[in-house]
């Protein structure tokens, strides 16, 4: 699944995605990194109509980004919420 574009919300929008991972201290950079790397795994998340994307930022993070399509043609992604999480065993080592 390859992903062409992410939709952001105003950085002053309490309310929107930007300030949302910004509680968790994770940067729009950080997130867009793990859903622009195709090898990342992606799946549904625990909420419906949501995907999860898992893996590595450049400042070497391992997060986990749930989204909700925008677009389907080209994919155009909303991100919801982001977070650290534990890498899997095999990815534990490196990238």
């Amino acid at each position: 699944m390859k992903i062409e574009g992410v939709i952001w919300d105003e950085e002053d929008d309490p309310e929107g995605n930007v300030a949302h991972i910004a509680e968790h201290e994770i940067t729009v950079d950080e997130v867009e990194d793990v859903l622009y790397n195709p090898r990342n795994k992606t799946g549904p998340s625990n909420h419906a109509g949501r995907m999860l994307t898992c893996g590595w930022t450049e400042t070497d993070r391992f997060i986990c980004v749930a989204w909700e399509r925008a677009e389907d043609d080209p994919l155009i992604v909303r991100p919801v919420t982001a977070f650290d999480s534990n890498p899997p065993r095999s990815q534990r080592h490196g990238k």
